[in-house]
């Protein structure tokens, strides 16, 4: 499906403090912008940001940090973020709005970033992320569009060079086909797979806490079964 652009997107993120401008310049200091040490965790693909707005309120002892490619989606973020500090009229936040700063200050642990995901390593030094989530990412179902699976090994390389020592990345989907692609690019990335269902509202003990996703609630509604994983990178001694 085409994502519909829209054009008052670029303003409005520009402007909202809420998105981090400049992201680059960042590394390796996302603490400082915080103004904390605690542990960073980040979204890739983050959508709409309800899963992220949900753990961020759930967990202020953690930082969040939603990345999304696209502008458009992103101020569907911006303004369900808005919408969770009950202001009104929050789909006709536009470009020239006037910010009110002080409401940030009660959610202090959540930033977004546009950016795309293949960027990541520019985003976050070594051993600046602790966990990783992935939800619902695009399959990119054509064999030649493999690489371009943010569960590839191309990615989990990425990934190696962000993440703690004892860092994670969780990842849920509907698809099956991706998913048994993703455990083979696990194994073969030399990671653990440290936990996996393919039923997760089935399982009690891996559901125990979940933040469901909107398409999380969507495909669950189809009676598609939710599959998934955690992973964490096998160290050598070498390393």
């Amino acid at each position: 499906m085409r994502l519909r652009n829209i054009p008052r997107a670029e303003g409005v993120l520009k402007a909202h403090p809420i998105v981090v401008k400049n992201e680059k310049a960042f590394r390796g200091r996302w603490n400082q912008e915080f103004g904390n040490s605690n542990p960073i965790h980040i979204e890739i693909g983050m959508g709409k940001g309800s899963f992220l707005l949900t753990m961020a309120k759930q967990k202020p002892e953690i930082n969040y940090i939603g990345i999304e490619r696209y502008s458009s989606v992103l101020l569907r973020a911006v303004e369900k973020y808005e919408e969770r500090h009950g202001r009104d009229g929050i789909l006709a936040v536009n470009e020239g709005t006037e910010w009110d700063f002080k409401i940030y200050e009660d959610y202090p642990n959540i930033r977004f970033v546009c950016a795309d995901a293949a960027e990541v390593e520019e985003l976050f030094d070594a051993g600046e992320v602790a966990k990783i989530y992935l939800n619902f990412s695009d399959p990119w179902p054509k064999k030649r569009h493999a690489r371009r699976r943010l569960t590839s090994r191309e990615f989990l390389g990425r990934y190696e060079k962000i993440l703690s020592d004892e860092g994670i990345v969780e990842f849920k989907t509907d698809n099956s086909e991706l998913f048994r692609y993703s455990l083979g690019e696990i194994e073969e990335a030399g990671w653990r797979l440290a936990d996996c269902t393919w039923d997760l509202h089935s399982d009690e003990r891996m559901n125990r806490g979940n933040v469901m996703t909107e398409y999380e609630a969507k495909f669950s509604g189809m009676g598609n079964p939710i599959h998934k994983l955690t992973a964490v990178r096998l160290f050598t001694d070498q390393e």
